[in-house]
């Protein structure tokens, strides 16, 4: 039984299934998503005299949360309520939805231009679980998983991608409630005590800690070892490609199996939106 081994990495060479957060922990896209919420607020902020907009801002109130949550609380730390908006509205309007849509607008412009290359670390890390018969699925916020995905090179690697879309559609609480992670598990036929989050935000290892998941692994990518450990993580890491021997060297094919149909669970989203 999983409850019965450490609370450290040497949990990885027995639980049966890795879910992964994928901006910042697969991809470096957190970088473009830092840029484009400094650009949006930064400009957002100076327009109505609130003061400059800071990395710390990100860390806090944005960082991991869907992309309209994020705007919400970025606003609320400042004091600032906005009417929400709708989907559809222009990124010109002054709503919740509006300037969500202004930050999704110029995520997809530097991800059209520049693509994405994933992290070696994180690749050595993934494929290495793979190989081993571990089961794998993307747990994002964002609504840009499967194109992000596409462009770094990894779509076929996942049985299962919950992402901001299906939360949508499905009425699945976003990070920092466990909710999407819950989901993830529950498509490959397995419980959260079977499972590892692997997050980099502190609110998604928050989410791993609430969810009670057979171990919370986080990837520092600017955080910091301390948030990541006070939000619940059980091990912190500077890259996955430090973990890739833990995940053993042969599997016992009876305890790695899935048991659920994931024939069903894929997503191919192709609304535009990310978390952060």
């Amino acid at each position: 039984m999983s409850s019965l081994l450490p609370r450290d990495s040497s949990r990885l060479g027995e639980l049966r299934a890795l879910l992964f957060d994928l901006d910042g922990v697969l991809t470096p896209t957190a970088e473009v998503h830092m840029r484009a919420w400094s650009r949006l607020f930064s400009e957002w902020f100076a327009a109505h005299d609130l003061g400059p907009y800071t990395d710390a801002d990100y860390f806090e109130h944005v960082d991991g949360r869907p992309r309209f949550d994020g705007v919400r609380a970025m606003l609320a730390a400042r004091g600032v309520t906005l009417p929400e908006g709708h989907d559809d509205d222009s990124p010109d309007t002054e709503t919740v939805r509006g300037l969500g849509n202004r930050k999704n607008a110029v995520f997809a412009a530097e991800l059209a231009e520049n693509g994405v290359e994933p992290y070696p670390g994180s690749v050595a890390f993934l494929d290495r679980a793979i190989a081993l018969g571990v089961h794998v699925a993307v747990v994002s916020s964002s609504r840009n998983a499967v194109p992000v995905l596409e462009a770094a090179g990894l779509r076929d690697r996942f049985e299962v991608v919950v992402d901001g879309a299906v939360a949508a559609a499905e009425g699945i609480a976003g990070k920092p409630a466990p909710d999407t992670y819950l989901e993830g598990a529950r498509r490959l036929g397995l419980t959260a005590e079977d499972c590892v989050v692997v997050e980099d935000a502190t609110s998604g290892v928050e989410a791993g800690r609430r969810g009670s998941f057979g171990l919370v692994l986080g990837v520092d990518r600017g955080a910091g070892h301390a948030a990541l450990l006070a939000s619940g993580a059980d091990v912190v890491v500077d890259d996955l490609g430090d973990v890739v021997d833990a995940l053993g060297a042969t599997r016992d094919s009876a305890g790695s199996g899935s048991t659920g149909d994931t024939t069903s669970s894929d997503t191919t989203s192709s609304d535009a939106e990310d978390p952060s």
